[in-house]
Order: C-alpha cells, then structure tokens, then sequence
C-alpha cells in the first residue's frame, strides 16, 4: 500500500470515529441537559468555564462561544484559580467544568471552595462515575468509546465530542433566552460581520435628490432621462398622492425593447412593475438583501409607514458596505 493511501485511510478512520462520537451524544440529550441549561438560564451571574491542558483548550472555545451568543461566560485556567484567580467567580455564577477523566487534580482541588461557596456546579466529563461528575449539580456525559488516536492516548474523539456538546449547549441557550441577530451583532461589532449585523437601511439608501423619481403619467423617455442622472439603473414611479406606484429597472428597459415598446410615445406605468419588492429604513441591510436574493430582484424601494418612497438602494450599495 502506498503511502498516500495510508495517509487517506488514517485521515478517513478518524472522522469516522469522530463522527460516531457526536452521534453517541444524541441519545444523551435529554433530562440532565434540560437541568444543565435551567441552571444556568436562573443564574445571576455568569458561566465560568474551567479544564486543563486539551480540555481547557476546548473550554476556552465553549466560553467564547456562549459568550457571544448571549450567555455571559469566560475562562479561568484551574492551576491559575487557586493561586487568586478563585476571587474572579461569585456565588451568582456557574462553574463549568470540563474534564475527560472527571479526577483532573486542578478542577478537583478546587471543589471544597465551589462547594462552599455555595456555587452551582456542570460538569462536562468523560466518566459518569468519577470524582467530578459526582460533586457536579449536573453531569454532562460526553464520554466515548475510542478516542481517534490509534493509541487510545491522545485527546481527538473526546475533546470533540466535548466541544459539539458545548456548542448544543450554547444553541439551545442562545434559542431559550430569544437572542436575535441584532443581539449577535453588538457581541461582533468589528469587522465584516459587525457591518452585515448591524448596518441598516438607512445608512446605505440613496434618499432625497439621489432618488430617482417620476409621477405616473411621464412618458418613458424621461423616465429614462432621470435614470441616468441618478445613476441608480432604476426609477420610483409615484401616484398623485406621493404613494409607490410602481418602480422601474435597467431590467424592464431590455423587456420593453424585446417588445420594440416606443420610449418616446410609451407611458412610463405601460411598462413598470407594479408596487414592486420593498424595504424600510429601519430595517437591517442584511434583511434588505434577503429580500433581493429570495426575489431575484437587484434593488429595492424605500418606503414609510404610508407606503411613500423615501429612498432607493440596489446590490452595488450593499457591496459597497461590506454587507455582501
């Protein structure tokens, strides 16, 4: 067997044996994990996530996670908690502990004062039956059958599992408390997420002389005039009394002259679409362009409460704000 064969098996053998260890977890989500969130959804304070070596790695990404999707949480190194760090954690909080083994010294050193304290305890361990998930007020199984090293020894299988079981976690919290995306955002103010979040409407629109606006009733060759000095590659058409009649787009100027409509004699509601798709000010961009892409449209009106055009925007001003 050549050696990329080899390097295919073993790499095909490992996402086996993590996948079936993922798969194992399901069975395991059931009353323990309902009482885990419900602790965690009563308390006042925080999650405090603790676990050493691999298993801290993992819980610093669970408390990452949890924290930015609306569960206040961080990471506390076990070794470094009982050298002063124990004075970060209250008794509002909630101690997570992540330990395969479930006798990790550093974590169990620490149970007396959690105790204590009075400080309700999750244990994430491997081992149902160990010291840890025995102390904890809930044990979360994430135990398997085989890690994917083929020693058995190195930490692959288990920290997986450990790190879905901790993202079910975060999800069915995130779902409880009714954290929206606009809540997501301010967690993720930087960056292209942050700008496709929390950017709205209104801050991306072409409103006032930007927008491109006709009356019912003007012929399509200055419908076409404004188009061009807006240079939004569509028009609003509007009703006598200032509501959306319809808009028009570079896209029903081919369909017109597919069907050799005459701009100069042809009155521009003969070829608009009528009302079309639209969005308000107040609206994210990111649902704005939902919008568009469910409809296959390339730009939108903005309208009030009264169905008066206040704006326009198209894909180029969402990709320009780093929306798309």
């Amino acid at each position: 067997m050549s050696q990329s064969s080899e390097l295919i098996q073993s790499a095909q053998r490992t996402l086996r044996l993590e996948l079936e260890a993922v798969e194992a977890l399901l069975a395991r989500i059931d009353a323990t994990f309902v009482k885990a969130c419900e602790l965690i959804l009563a308390s006042k304070g925080r999650v405090v996530v603790v676990g050493m070596g691999k298993s801290g790695h993992i819980g610093n990404k669970i408390a990452a996670t949890l924290a930015s999707t609306g569960t206040p949480a961080f990471f506390v190194h076990p070794a470094e908690a009982s050298h002063g760090d124990m004075g970060m954690i209250t008794r509002d909080d909630v101690i997570l502990a992540l330990s395969n083994s479930g006798s990790t010294a550093e974590i169990i050193t620490l149970l007396p004062l959690i105790k204590r304290l009075g400080i309700k305890l999750v244990s994430l361990t491997g081992n149902p039956a160990s010291p840890l998930a025995q102390a904890a007020d809930v044990n979360l199984d994430a135990g398997v059958e085989h890690e994917a090293c083929p020693l058995n020894l190195a930490p692959t299988s288990s920290t997986t599992a450990s790190l879905v079981l901790g993202d079910a976690l975060a999800i069915a919290l995130l779902e409880a408390r009714g954290f929206t995306a606009e809540d997501f955002a301010f967690s993720h103010p930087g960056g292209a997420l942050g700008r496709r979040l929390l950017l709205k409407v209104e801050n991306v629109m072409h409103a006032g002389d930007e927008l491109p606006q006709v009356a019912r009733g003007t012929l399509l060759k200055e419908a076409l005039l404004e188009m061009s000095r807006k240079g939004l590659g569509m028009t609003v058409i509007v009703e006598t009394d200032g509501t959306l009649a319809g808009v028009f787009t570079d896209g029903d100027l081919r369909r017109s002259l597919d069907r050799n409509i005459d701009v100069h004699t042809t009155l521009i509601e003969d070829v608009m679409t009528v009302h079309g798709k639209t969005a308000r000010a107040e609206m994210l961009a990111a649902e704005a362009l939902k919008i568009m892409e469910d409809n296959k449209v390339g730009a939108l009106v903005v309208v009030d409460s009264q169905d008066r055009p206040t704006g326009a925007l198209n894909m180029h001003d969402l990709l320009r704000a780093g929306v798309l």
